[in-house]
């Protein structure tokens, strides 16, 4: 990993350059935000801290929390900077996560972890199933309230069109989650049709709304694109 501090800002956080997309990986960049498949298991692991916090967890309903059910372990990663976590490690498992590489899977969709530019800190994550188009995601709790939701669904939205060629991204959410129906709807999704609930991982059942983000220009693959599925939305 190569890590570069903002040009002709001295103070500015060093942030990581992962470079061009390849092999399965992709980088993506908004006004705020620098996304990119992690590199390491360290980079996952402080992404699901991100969203594992009781706030989070009201929305998302993930079947399991496991160690990141502890408020401090979650505090710890998601202070923590990409360019921090092999000088200033804050848990005694951070330098073995670091040590392993992050590698993409193709059954586990694609990726993106998101950093802040203004001060290099772990900001959320998205992830984008290519067979379905469906994208999901969340932000660390002191990335929250400050519009970075828009950002971070107008990546993976970007990441769907000018990455794998998707001509459509879709997204479903729960109708009392305001806050992201604000962020879907500033990045550009529109209404869609969709199966009006929706069985979250812990079993709990929610009422859904689903949206459609059609691409504006044609859908185009970079170099990082792998297959798509067959049923994947390729045309509006």
């Amino acid at each position: 990993m190569i890590w570069s501090r903002l040009r002709g800002a001295r103070r500015a956080p060093r942030l990581p350059l992962p470079g061009v997309c390849g092999h399965g990986r992709h980088t993506v960049r908004t006004e705020r935000l620098l996304l990119y498949t992690p590199r390491t298991q360290l980079d996952l692991a402080v992404c699901l801290a991100a969203g594992a916090d009781p706030e989070a967890q009201r929305w998302l309903g993930w079947d399991t929390v496991g160690v990141m059910a502890d408020a401090g372990v979650r505090r710890s990663l998601v202070q923590l900077r990409p360019a921090d976590a092999g000088v200033r490690p804050p848990l005694p498992g951070v330098p073995v996560l670091l040590a392993q590489p992050y590698e993409p899977r193709p059954e586990h969709g694609e990726v993106l972890m998101a950093v802040r530019l203004d001060d290099g800190r772990y900001a959320g994550y998205t992830e984008l199933h290519p067979g379905t188009g469906e994208i999901g995601g969340w932000l660390a709790p002191h990335a929250r309230g400050l519009g970075l939701g828009t950002e971070l669904f107008r990546a993976a939205a970007l990441l769907g069109h000018d990455h794998l060629g998707l001509a459509a991204v879709r997204a479903g959410y729960e109708p009392a989650n305001t806050a992201s129906a604000r962020a879907l709807t500033a990045a550009g999704f529109v209404p869609a049709d969709g199966p009006p609930r929706h069985r979250l991982r812990n079993g709990r059942v929610i009422d859904a709304r689903w949206v459609r983000h059609p691409s504006q220009t044609p859908p185009q693959h970079c170099p990082g694109a792998r297959a798509v599925p067959p049923d994947a939305d390729r045309t509006d």
